[in-house]
């Protein structure tokens, strides 16, 4: 039995939390809470399948600080898998490690059972090829006695009577090897030269001996606060060899951006222990593609990489302490060319790395991608592009201008903070219809291309059960509940008299929506609260807001077309999101998807190094309009966290959908108590 005087466990990425007694081992609490932790020996600390990653210091998000006493002390059979199976420090193993105070727990990605789907995949796309690092074959004069000199000048002077390259440095790296090369090549090599850029010089990277006609490889970064997606391109042809993601190991140093900033502020190190986590992530990450592709890590020789400008600074080693707070100041907002040994990374060890600019303090490196990728600049349409995410990036213009902002929509979209909510994985709902008269739902789930009211849809999820509903899921649920009169516009669910159903029943103050419910079956109840409700309906209101400010700038009130990036925004439903009240009014056949418009931007910058000048160019005739300051933000939050919006109308939509007109207000209480009625009228 538990009480509220018992230590408190957290657990990260889900969010879920309790209380448990001293001396509960960490699995043991993962399993009451449903928390997905693998363990394949029943805690019998044989299969190491239960690695966990405990943090420590103050966390202000969640109102625990976790002393370093807080789990059990390390012991001999975790000692045993550190030794032979090579355990990352800090991690523990959930069957061994028990809990002795406050502590918040990470699962990491290998460690749960349902394994992250990162939506995050390589969009085609038509793609100038000018790579920054390019092959150069040469013939070397051979060294004479009469006429001295070192083998780098003579290098350096066939590449340049060959090539017409101008003056060229040579990194370090390839001193060690230039000799043996050239003469087990009988004096012809191959180079690869990095060309350089208006920061810095044109450099010789690598060297083959001969003649050397195979690949070599950049990477194309998408570095997300929830999500790290790469790509692997050979620069040669421009082809996507590989492409993979993880979720952000800083992840369990807070979910949004702010919490990270504040985990900084609050914990001395604290920004080096986030970019040391990130930069690890990274690592394992390039490791596993280049793993799948079947190449060396040391061939991938130029690396592009993008991301908001908390992720800039951390990654860069930076501390985003002046982001959190007014005027949000950038350390830089230029593109930064560098080595991968800067940022200590394991590939080619003379790899430029280039970070693409910063538009403004909450406006980052990710929308320029975005900017890049879909040039509104160019657009001759009034065009809304949304970059979907746990900080959304609001682009609004066409030729004659170009303005942007931010928006903190929070992680709910990405299944945090919703009850049953999970990140995209196999057996998680995605789609959702629920029938108007009956209240009854029917969803696909990942994994599955059968409803599940259709024969076959119990075989066809054996493997992966019913295990919650994550963001595109959560939004068509919401969506689907207030056009069948399941949710009110001010977002409250009604009870089971004013729904017509027994789906909806009380849940503490409150009335929650049964979706799916599995205990029959050892499965999980999947529901919908009024909780629930509130984050969606908060998380799409700021991401209107930030849109409508916006087009109060161009005092309009419609824009032609809307686009919507993102790895999430690829899956959301456009009819949905407009019930819901995230996207303004507009013809549903302009509302499209980019997919991950910010890693397309990034494989643009990493395969065509004109798109490097062009885009630096481009943000910065970008204005920024800092929401925070804004007078109108308010009061356009305000009416948009009614579903879909209190105060503006939505006359395109109201031709596709008619919202039933109901209202479950109560007596008293905001969310729930007492009786509560329907208006009439």
């Amino acid at each position: 039995m538990t009480n509220s005087d018992d230590p408190l466990v957290i657990f990260t990425p889900s969010g879920k939390r309790g209380n448990f007694p001293v001396g509960t081992p960490v699995l043991t609490a993962a399993r009451k809470l449903g928390v997905d932790l693998d363990s394949v020996c029943g805690g019998r600390g044989i299969c190491s399948k239960c690695q966990v990653q405990p943090s420590y210091g103050e966390f202000a998000k969640h109102g625990v600080t976790v002393a370093d006493d807080a789990l059990s002390v390390w012991n001999a059979v975790e000692e045993r898998y550190k030794s032979k199976r090579h355990m990352l420090d800090g991690r523990r193993l959930g069957c061994q490690a028990k809990v002795q105070g406050n502590v918040v727990i990470d699962v990491p990605p290998e460690s749960q059972v349902h394994k992250q789907v990162v939506r995050k995949r390589a969009e085609a796309r038509d793609i100038t090829m000018n790579p920054s690092t390019k092959l150069f074959y040469v013939e070397v004069q051979e060294p004479d006695m009469h006429n001295p000199s070192g083998d780098l000048e003579r290098l350096v002077t066939a590449l340049r009577h060959d090539w017409d390259l101008p003056k060229l440095e040579v990194d370090f790296s390839v001193l060690p090897i230039l000799q043996p090369a050239l003469r087990k090549g009988g004096w012809k090599v191959t180079c690869a030269v990095h060309l350089g850029d208006h920061t810095v010089s044109p450099r010789i990277v690598h060297i083959w001996p001969g003649y050397y006609d195979g690949a070599i490889y950049g990477m194309a970064v998408d570095l997300g606060s929830t999500t790290i997606a790469a790509h692997l391109c050979d620069l040669r042809s421009g082809e996507v060899v590989a492409s993979n993601g993880i979720m952000n190991p800083q992840i369990r140093f807070g979910e949004d951006l702010m919490s990270r900033v504040s985990y900084s502020m609050m914990n001395e190190g604290g920004a080096q222990e986030m970019t040391n986590a990130v930069r690890d992530g990274m690592n394992a990450l390039f490791i596993q593609i280049a793993s799948e592709a079947e190449i060396d890590p040391t061939m991938i020789m130029d690396a592009v990489f993008v991301c908001n400008p908390v992720m800039h600074h951390l990654f860069l080693g930076i501390d985003p302490f002046e982001l959190g707070q007014a005027p949000f100041a950038l350390a830089t907002s230029d593109a930064i060319s560098t080595r991968s040994q800067s940022l200590n990374l394991n590939i080619h060890p003379a790899a430029r790395v280039y970070l693409l600019p910063c538009i403004a303090g909450h406006v980052g490196a990710d929308a320029a991608a975005v900017a890049l990728s879909e040039a509104p600049d160019k657009s001759e349409d009034l065009v809304l592009l949304v970059d979907v995410g746990t900080n959304a990036e609001i682009i609004l213009g066409y030729k004659e201008k170009v303005l942007a902002c931010s928006s903190p929509t929070g992680p709910a979209f990405e299944g945090a903070q919703i009850s049953s909510g999970q990140r995209a994985a196999p057996g998680a709902i995605e789609h959702v219809e629920i029938d108007p008269i009956t209240k009854e739902p029917r969803f696909l789930v990942i994994g599955s291309d059968i409803w599940s009211d259709q024969e076959g849809f119990a075989q066809s999820i054996l493997s992966s059960g019913i295990t919650g509903i994550c963001g595109s899921g959560i939004i068509e649920m919401v969506a689907e509940m207030r056009m069948a009169g399941i949710v009110d516009g001010p977002g409250l669910i009604g009870g089971p008299d004013q729904t017509g159903t027994t789906r909806c029943f009380l849940d503490g103050r409150t009335h929650s929506y049964m979706v799916y419910d599995g205990s029959a079956e050892g499965a999980p109840k999947i529901t919908v609260t009024n909780r629930d409700i509130r984050e969606i309906q908060m998380a799409k209101a700021a991401l209107y807001s930030g849109a409508r400010l916006l087009m109060d700038k161009f005092e309009v009130d419609t824009v032609d077309r809307i686009v919507l990036a993102g790895a999430f925004g690829a899956h959301i439903s456009p009819k949905h999101a407009m019930v819901l009240g995230m996207i303004p009014d507009c013809i549903l056949e302009k509302v499209t998807s980019a997919g991950n418009a910010a890693g397309t931007g990034a494989r643009i910058a990493l395969l065509n190094t004109d798109a490097r000048a062009e885009i630096e160019e481009t943000v910065r005739n970008i204005h920024k309009i800092e929401t925070a300051i804004e007078p109108r933000f308010q009061e356009h939050f305000v009416n948009a966290s009614a579903i879909p919006n209190s105060a503006e109308k939505f006359p395109i939509l109201e031709t596709i959908v008619t919202l039933p007109d109901v209202n479950f207000n109560t007596g008293g209480d905001k969310e729930g108590g007492g009786r509560r009625r329907r208006r009439r009228g």
